[in-house]
């Protein structure tokens, strides 16, 4: 996830926007909020597919962790690392244990 709140970090905010909003005012705030953050998972969602769409074939498993920087080096970094180990072992299987 984005972010990292416990059960702590969680009552304060509550009691901090009771304090601020006051009691008569939070629920609307909350169904705002709840409505605001609804309209971003689905503008998210449009813009991966969207996504999909345009990049064409071979990428209909793409998800947007995918397209952050440090986890794509790692992944193709890890298949080239992968592919060198198939090669090795294709290669030390062909070796004549009588030769050694």
């Amino acid at each position: 996830m984005f972010f990292d709140f416990g059960a702590g970090e969680i009552v304060g905010l509550a009691l901090l926007a009771m304090i601020l909003l006051g009691p008569d005012k939070l629920p609307q705030f909350a169904v705002d909020a709840a409505k605001f953050v609804k309209k971003m998972r689905a503008f998210a969602t449009t813009a991966t597919n969207e996504l999909k769409e345009n990049l064409g074939p071979g990428f209909e498993d793409l998800q947007p962790s995918d397209l952050r920087p440090k986890a794509f080096i790692q992944k193709h970094i890890s298949s080239v690392l992968d592919d060198e180990d198939e090669r090795s072992q294709k290669a030390s299987a062909k070796i004549d244990p009588d030769l050694l």
